[in-house]
């Protein structure tokens, strides 16, 4: 990250909340303007599930109401590419999505690795077979994150600071799908709702250490959604299976993308 501009930005939030004092909050938003922001990642970065899709992006389906647009929406940087794309993999972001970054990039967003750890698979395999055959899907799956998604993460992480060596990277997991004890009277098994939730977990751990390594800041979305997972109480921040809409089926929805993901990654620029 260039230190300079970006320390110039964090400093500004402390001097708008003094200026707006003596009727000068002004200040804050033109120090704001000078972040440059990319967001690139899978389809909780692009916005599936949360609806109104930019036509424009096909079938990446980014959406207004997903998190980097909230984001840019808010804090008004001076440039912002969004290419996050729904079922991207950790090599199509090395592969398409990588073109706006360089060493003025300031921000990085991104979420990575459920589909190459094979998510729509586990949950296709959860929802129609058995619980033996779910929670053996669930375990392939951990085993994939053991072996070969860690490299993978490697892949992206390094192409990033290659062209962008300067930017302030933040790397966000994904939510725990299920209240566990909750009020769903159908569908899965407790069991099987705990090993998705276990595997979610596994995940986010995995994309931790890797991010870490990298110099990069991991943050875990799982206390946000705290109380809006599936068969929770409250209003759930995720949609459960969907027959009629199959493709947004465990995706935030747009109350998860502001009151989940916006707040995450708020805390960590």
């Amino acid at each position: 990250m260039k230190l300079s501009r970006f320390t110039a930005f964090s400093s500004s939030l402390l001097l708008g909340a003094v200026l707006a004092l003596t009727g000068a909050g002004a200040a804050q938003a033109a120090e704001t303007a000078a972040l440059d922001y990319v967001a690139l990642g899978d389809s909780y970065s692009s916005g599936v599930g949360s609806g109104s899709y930019d036509s424009a992006s096909g079938d990446c389906k980014r959406s207004t109401k997903a998190y980097p647009v909230l984001w840019k929406n808010a804090n008004a940087p001076s440039s912002f590419a969004f290419t996050a794309c729904s079922g991207a993999r950790t090599g199509d972001v090395t592969a398409s999505q990588l073109g706006p970054l360089s060493t003025a990039t300031d921000l990085v967003s991104i979420t990575i690795g459920g589909n190459d750890a094979g998510f729509a698979d586990v949950m296709t395999t959860c929802v129609l077979q058995s619980e033996s055959t779910c929670i053996s899907r669930v375990n392939q799956a951990k085993g994939y994150v053991d072996s070969t998604l860690p490299g993978q993460l490697d892949s992206v992480y390094s192409a990033i600071h290659n062209k962008a060596p300067n930017a302030h990277v933040v790397v966000l997991g994904y939510p725990r799908f299920y209240k566990l004890g909750g009020s769903c009277v159908a569908g899965l098994s407790e069991n099987e709702r705990r090993a998705i939730n276990d595997a979610s977990d596994y995940l986010n751990a995995a994309t931790a250490k890797r991010a870490a390594n990298h110099g990069y800041t991991f943050v875990s979305v799982v206390p946000a959604f705290t109380g809006h997972e599936i068969c929770s109480s409250g209003t759930a921040w995720l949609h459960s299976v969907n027959w009629l809409n199959i493709g947004e089926s465990y995706h935030p929805t747009a109350a998860g993308q502001s009151g989940g993901y916006l707040p995450s990654l708020n805390g960590a620029v």
